[in-house]
């Protein structure tokens, strides 16, 4: 594994990450997550996997409703974060996705483009079996990834964001290979450079994907409301399986 596959691992574990992302939309990310459980209509006494789950505010949202959750991340820092939040029905620990599951689950959800990490697709794949393989039977895996014909189409190739008086310089870029984000900024009298990469994956890759992990695709949303997927105007890539 080279450094550039491993950006997430110091980009996620870093203060100012947080920072940049810290307006995230949570009313939408909460009435998406109601869509979702209404329309999967999972028992009360279900147990669900967030992963990754960040700072823990969907596995604190999903557990307010009666879920017993548990969510889970490779960064140290954000369960740290999220660990205050700890009940009898709600628990955090750090977990890599490249590794297998201990626990099985009723569902595991995969939110907000936190698949294609990995450079090659071998990895990917194996990402795809780990979590097939934590499902309980009749278990569902959700996956919400960007569509990236969208993307392409829509994207900002660069843009200054400031947020607790540090300027973001933000760069993207799309090849037929990923999507780049390119962040630089300079905070605590240093200059700092990260870099988000995703796998450029439209839905005739991912379904040789799901093929090789056994993963049975059952519906697909292209919105948070869960409206149809349209391969050239959806934002989202929403994947129901099984």
């Amino acid at each position: 594994m080279t450094q550039q596959q491993e950006w997430f691992k110091e980009w996620f574990d870093t203060k100012y990450y947080h920072i940049l992302y810290q307006d995230r939309n949570d009313d939408e990310a909460q009435l998406f997550m109601q869509n979702l459980l209404s329309f999967l209509q999972l028992k009360q006494s279900s147990k669900i996997l967030d992963l990754p789950c960040g700072r823990g505010r969907h596995a604190v949202f999903l557990n307010s409703l009666g879920f017993n959750v548990i969510g889970a991340d490779l960064s140290e820092n954000s369960i740290k974060h999220a660990s205050q939040f700890t009940n009898d029905t709600l628990h955090f620990e750090v977990h890599d996705m490249r590794n297998k599951f201990l626990t099985k689950f009723n569902a595991i959800f995969n939110l907000f483009t936190s698949f294609g990490y990995f450079d090659d697709d071998k990895t990917n794949i194996k990402v795809l079996h780990n979590l097939k393989g934590g499902l309980k039977k009749d278990g569902v895996l959700v996956i919400d990834f960007m569509n990236v014909n969208y993307v392409k189409q829509h994207f900002v190739k660069k843009e200054s964001i400031t947020k607790n008086g540090i300027e973001f310089i933000i760069t993207r870029s799309v090849t037929d290979q990923f999507i780049i984000k390119d962040i630089r900024f300079i905070a605590d009298g240093k200059k700092h450079h990260f870099t988000e990469r995703v796998k450029y994956l439209p839905m005739h890759t991912l379904k040789v994907y799901l093929k090789k992990a056994n993963l049975k695709l059952k519906h697909t949303f292209g919105e948070y409301s869960l409206s149809d997927f349209d391969s050239e105007n959806s934002s989202r890539l929403i994947l129901i399986l099984e």
